[in-house]
């Protein structure tokens, strides 16, 4: 009966909240790699196709890995961009209008500049990166200074942006055409395009920033605890603004990626990646109160968001129902890992 009861005391400790919700995320990424080439199997079944295979399955694919990789990329940077504003327990939902405006100007800058790398339309590329941080900067003053809540006012600056885009192409759309910049979609490194290593890249840097920099620190500690950090002697004003620029160049990474992803630059750019992005932050492990998480967590998020899109598109489902499972995901990831007696979120 001691042992019984010892074993049970261990199980109990190894199987804590905090543990759970740790590595939720992790398990269900594995549980979804694992389930849809089982759905697909029993789907293929159902409609009587002859000599079907588990292991054969479209999902397992070389193709549809490097598919999934393409759909990441750009999702990836942008939550990436917002993952420093949700540890400080900030928001940010600028992303759509600030992507759409970095797309347009990039685009207008590229093709006015000789249309090739080649040329000197390169300098289009850091263009749209001192566009974002213009924009995250412009928003995290207008958060920190005017004192309004960080999702209203980079809601606010997301309108702003897609209409300011809407006016510069008056609804037109531009096309990049140049070899040499689409070869982040076409030119290939083990099966996988330039793109996705590009965002790794950024990804390997977002991280470095996050660990080993003052900066990343202190987006943690403002997260953990706004007033401690304030009368420790942090200038949490100016880490808010940093960490609104920081995104808004991040956003601009994204911005690039989905113009090399489909060749165009338009005001619909940025659309849908507000949803995206916040659902991959929040899926994967990062809590909205701030303080926990980090870019791997994101990582991990925008997997799982990006295979749940595959799987159902390769078993036949809706988009609809796709978008309702994400909801539903997104509500049981907030759940899990928050403490609704103590926590208060957002500032």
């Amino acid at each position: 009966m001691t042992d019984i009861s010892a074993q049970t005391e261990a199980l109990g400790g190894l199987l804590t909240r905090d543990r759970i919700v740790r590595w939720a995320p992790i398990l269900v990424l594995v549980a979804l790699v694992l389930l849809f080439p089982f759905f697909e199997f029993l789907s293929d079944l159902l409609e009587g196709k002859e000599h079907v295979y588990l292991l054969d399955s479209r999902f397992f694919s070389i193709r549809n890995g490097a598919r999934i990789g393409i759909a990441a990329t750009p999702a990836l940077m942008v939550a990436v961009g917002a993952t420093f504003i949700i540890i400080m327990g900030s928001i940010d939902l600028s992303m759509e209008g600030t992507i759409s405006v970095c797309a347009v100007l990039f685009a207008f800058a590229f093709l006015g500049w000789g249309g090739t790398l080649a040329s000197w339309a390169w300098l289009a590329i850091p263009l749209a990166l001192v566009v974002g941080a213009i924009l995250g900067f412009v928003n995290g003053m207008i958060h920190v200074r005017l004192k309004i809540p960080s999702f209203m006012a980079s809601l606010a600056m997301g309108f702003v942006g897609t209409g300011l885009a809407l006016l510069l192409t008056g609804g037109d759309r531009l096309r990049v055409e140049d070899e040499l910049f689409r070869s982040l979609l076409t030119v290939r490194w083990l099966n996988f395009p330039i793109m996705c290593y590009v965002a790794l890249a950024f990804l390997l840097l977002a991280w470095f920033i996050q660990s080993h920099t003052a900066l990343g620190r202190n987006f943690y500690a403002v997260g953990g605890g706004e007033q401690l950090a304030q009368s420790s002697g942090l200038n949490v004003a100016r880490v808010r603004i940093m960490g609104f620029t920081l995104a808004g160049i991040f956003f601009a990474v994204g911005a690039l990626l989905a113009v090399g992803r489909i060749g165009i630059a338009e005001t619909a750019t940025g659309n849908n990646f507000m949803f995206v992005s916040i659902t991959a932050v929040v899926v994967g492990g990062t809590a909205l109160w701030g303080g926990i998480g980090g870019v791997w967590n994101t990582l991990v998020g925008v997997q799982i968001v990006n295979v749940i899109n595959n799987g159902m598109v390769v078993i036949g489902l809706p988009p609809y129902v796709q978008d309702g499972v994400l909801g539903a995901l997104v509500i049981l990831a907030v759940a899990l890992s928050t403490n609704r007696r103590s926590v208060t979120f957002v500032k």
